[in-house]
């Protein structure tokens, strides 16, 4: 008979994680074990207060299927039973690991995939002053990827060219979680333009982005928080010009390609994103990786120890998870 098990675990950040809506110190993650004949799968998944979930509810809604599981419940009647978010998350990317394990094949090869190589993710620097986050690029220039974490702020300008100062050479990203007002993107684009910033991400308010719809923004502009799974993607085209696909958002893989190949007919770019989290969290999405046009997956970078196994991670290239871990 197939259990379903789940338990909540906190990981240490390195230091603190700020964005515009707050800041913390550690990493509390849910991870659900499914054993089977005695073969195991895990997930992970990190509850966001930003889209209602709890670690209480998350934990009771995934331990409330514990009947359904021992029936055989699929991946496909997981999507139409839960939905989306935290919890489907972890139970998916558990039922993949299991299956990979119960049939000997990985994980890649069953969705169809090719097998996935390393990547190059971004680094995150977290929102500080525009000093402190110069000495943070300073000590991470040698990445080619740097992506920052903007307040909506008067300072947000002077934060990347302070980071610019401390990294002349890397490829900049930036996220100001929907901290910015409709009046700021254009003026700020512009200016962000000239400091060869690559993508801005989430300039505005979910329920406010229709404000970017037909405006000629000089730097892409990338969806977060107003893009979850297939649902709404339609109506993206014309606002946005990537979505970040994250696995806590589209409640786990399954969906998480679903999404990939909708974006790639609406002409959306891809970015695949994380919440910090060790790399369980993570392996899943690095299938994901391969089609993207940025990488951001370093939420174990930013912890002050990952799990092991973990992922292999070479500066700024990470390797695909080993069976050890996932997949």
């Amino acid at each position: 008979m197939r259990e379903i098990d789940a338990e909540t675990e906190s990981w240490p950040i390195a230091g603190a994680f700020t964005i515009s809506r707050g800041s913390k110190t550690e990493a509390r993650v849910v991870v659900v074990t499914l054993r089977e004949d005695g073969l195991t799968g895990r997930g992970e998944c990190v509850p966001y207060a930003r889209y209602g979930e709890t670690e209480k509810d998350t934990l009771a809604a995934i331990r409330a299927l514990q009947p359904q599981i021992a029936d055989g419940l699929s991946r496909e009647e997981l999507q139409r039973i839960l939905p989306r978010g935290a919890a489907r998350n972890a139970i998916d990317c558990a039922m993949w690991a299991l299956e990979a394990r119960r049939t000997n094949c990985p994980v890649w090869k069953l969705a169809g995939l090719d097998e996935p190589g390393p990547v190059t993710t971004a680094y995150t620097l977290s929102l500080a002053a525009p000093d402190a986050m110069r000495e943070s690029a300073r000590e991470n220039a040698d990445r080619p990827l740097l992506k920052l974490k903007l307040g909506g702020g008067p300072d947000d300008i002077a934060r990347v060219k302070a980071v610019r100062q401390g990294a002349p050479n890397a490829t900049l990203i930036v996220d100001a979680n929907e901290g910015w007002k409709a009046d700021d993107v254009l003026p700020m684009a512009r200016e962000l333009a000239r400091l060869g910033v690559a993508l801005i991400e989430q300039p505005l308010p979910a329920k406010d982005d229709e404000a970017l719809r037909g405006i000629d923004c000089p730097v892409p502009l990338c969806a977060d928080e107003s893009a979850h799974g297939l649902e709404g993607m339609k109506r993206l085209v014309g606002l946005y010009d990537f979505i970040n696909v994250k696995l806590d958002k589209t409640g786990g893989l399954t969906e998480a390609l679903s999404v990939v190949r909708c974006a790639k007919l609406r002409k959306l770019r891809v970015m695949v994103g994380c919440m910090v989290a060790t790399s369980l969290a993570m392996a899943p999405a690095m299938l994901i990786a391969q089609a993207a046009d940025y990488v951001d997956l370093d939420g174990p970078l930013l912890l002050a120890k990952d799990r092991k196994p973990g992922l292999r991670y070479e500066g700024s290239t990470v390797h695909p998870a080993e069976p050890a871990l996932w997949g």
